[in-house]
């Protein structure tokens, strides 16, 4: 359509909220579906939270805030940050967004021009690429194989850098795979970047407080502090405090940038919720003794899950360090048939089918850069997960 953007065909559609929403339309027409397909706890949002919405919505709080944030959520960020991670920022390098996915996008838009390259690690976020596409940038894909445990070398990032780097994109632990960084191997990286003083990081830290088996987070700026001035660090309160609809993300870095990112958000959407910032600023600054316990459930639905795919000849899952899903090859599948007639000659030939003959939805691999693979999101029931890894199992062993 002529009407239409030229840029706007440099991207697709998330294929994940893709798949959520078929997954939605087909138990809407009365199926029996499972979904595992979205990035979100099934956890309530904690009570003092909520509280705290409640009387923000009481006391009035309820006008226009700053473009960027309101002073009390960037000093809880703030606080947060050096608390959690060591890292010394002001209010004034501090940014809130709708969502990390603005946060994202507000970065790209401020910096990016025609041909700056992007160095994305994969598998990687599906809005990664696009996101930079849109902002006029070339996403530069550095592959992670399951070999290495979903995560590229020092090696295979030097030789990804050209004098048109501006970002790296760097995301532990991971969506899709749930692997994470280990400190030796968060370094070894960062002394290539410090080679390369042209290139800023980007580092989306959404699932920091979700790992497991004793795996110690770590963030470029904190194993690296010769970065701190051309690193961005992001997060949210989505995933850790279970609350995906309020919409809070946020991020610290280089004064300068950050006034530039203020700038697009200004013209864009303008400040986020005003209650959902108030929730947010209890979020950060309220007890956070839950996340433990929560973790706890997250592990046990991980094993289960891991154990049953493992049992599936032909599918191999790696364990991952945090997040809330799994990231498993289907390499031994590539090549047959399903009961139902289709070809499994992809990985989303294998997603389709699932979905069409079994009722269980997940997202294919090479939405994520990296096949043949597919990812489940285990942020649901353990009742949930046994029934659609029995689904999946009887599926598999179906295959000629």
């Amino acid at each position: 359509m002529a009407f239409l953007s030229d840029t706007l065909a440099r991207v697709k559609p998330s294929p994940t909220i893709m798949m959520t929403n078929k997954t939605l339309e087909m138990k809407a027409a009365g199926k029996d579906v499972i979904g595992l397909s979205a990035g979100e706890p099934d956890f309530d949002t904690p009570e003092n939270i909520k509280q705290a919405a409640i009387a923000a919505i009481n006391a009035g709080k309820t006008k226009y805030t700053s473009v960027d944030g309101i002073p009390e959520l960037k000093e809880a960020v703030c606080a947060k940050l050096k608390r959690d991670n060591g890292l010394d920022y002001t209010p004034a390098q501090v940014t809130v967004g709708t969502g990390g996915k603005q946060v994202l996008y507000n970065a790209f838009m401020a910096t990016l021009n025609p041909g700056d390259e992007v160095i994305i690690p994969a598998p990687y976020w599906v809005s990664y690429p696009d996101m930079v596409l849109l902002a006029g940038g070339e996403p530069v894909i550095v592959e992670g194989p399951l070999e290495n445990g979903f995560k590229i070398t020092p090696e295979a990032l030097e030789a990804a850098i050209t004098d048109k780097t501006k970002w790296l994109i760097f995301n532990s632990p991971s969506n899709p795979t749930g692997a994470g960084y280990t400190r030796t191997e968060l370094k070894a990286l960062t002394d290539v970047l410090m080679r390369h003083p042209q290139v800023h990081v980007l580092s989306d830290d959404m699932y920091e407080h979700l790992v497991y088996d004793g795996f110690e987070f770590c963030t470029p700026a904190q194993v690296e502090p010769g970065l701190y001035d051309r690193t961005l660090t992001l997060n949210g309160v989505s995933k850790a405090y279970a609350m995906t609809g309020w919409r809070i993300g946020y991020a610290a870095g280089p004064k300068e940038l950050i006034g530039a990112m203020r700038k697009v958000q200004s013209q864009s959407t303008s400040n986020p919720c005003s209650i959902s910032q108030w929730a947010a600023v209890e979020a950060l600054n309220g007890p956070q003794d839950f996340i433990a316990p929560n973790n706890e459930l997250f592990k046990k639905r991980r094993d289960i899950v891991v154990e049953m795919l493992n049992a599936i000849e032909g599918i191999t899952c790696p364990v991952p360090d945090g997040a809330f899903y799994v990231y498993p090859s289907i390499a031994g599948l590539i090549g047959k048939t399903s009961a139902g007639g289709t070809l499994i000659d992809t990985d989303e030939a294998f997603a389709t089918a699932l979905l069409a003959e079994t009722g269980t939805a997940a997202v294919f691999g090479a939405a994520f850069g990296l096949s043949p693979n597919f990812r489940i999101s285990y942020a649901t029931s353990e009742a949930q997960l046994v029934d659609a890894c029995t689904r999946i199992q009887t599926f598999c062993k179906s295959l000629g």
